[in-house]
């Protein structure tokens, strides 16, 4: 298993960044490793959603479930079907200042020992360098620079 912990801090009001982050369909008109995020269910806390992503030119396809702690401003997220054995982690905002700190966690897990230990450190780096990607883009989006 592998874990990826990246922060950054967004000058915005809690309330819209959290909105930003639930809203899984907008992610390709920012972030531009996501091609598309189609919504299979829609509850008031709970989304099954499709995602489709390109890392490096390799199409990478999932199905996750997020859950919404909308009064502690958490996104729970896990896989359902995919190509990982496993993939979840956690969105958090926090206030800070005038600005809000963003925390998205990843934990994940091949299932494969040998292509772990063969590709692992890569794949580190890859979805670390994603993660990245994804906070910046939403920063982007909030602030508009």
């Amino acid at each position: 298993m592998t874990y990826v912990e990246r922060s950054i801090v967004i000058e915005g009001a809690i309330e819209q960044v959290y909105e930003l982050a639930k809203d899984m369909e907008a992610y390709p008109d920012f972030m531009p490793d996501v091609e598309s995020v189609k919504v299979i269910e829609r509850e008031p806390r709970r989304t099954v959603t499709e995602w489709e992503t390109s890392v490096d030119g390799t199409p990478i396809l999932w199905t996750e479930e997020d859950l919404f702690d909308d009064e502690n401003f958490v996104i729970d997220y896990r896989l359902i079907e995919g190509d990982l054995d496993k993939f979840e982690g956690q969105w958090r905002f926090a206030r800070q200042g005038s600005g809000t700190q963003v925390t998205l966690t990843v934990d994940y897990d091949f299932g494969i020992p040998e292509l772990t230990n063969l590709i692992g450190p890569t794949l580190e780096t890859k979805v670390g360098e994603n993660s990245e990607m994804m906070l910046k883009g939403m920063k982007r989006r909030i602030e508009g620079s």
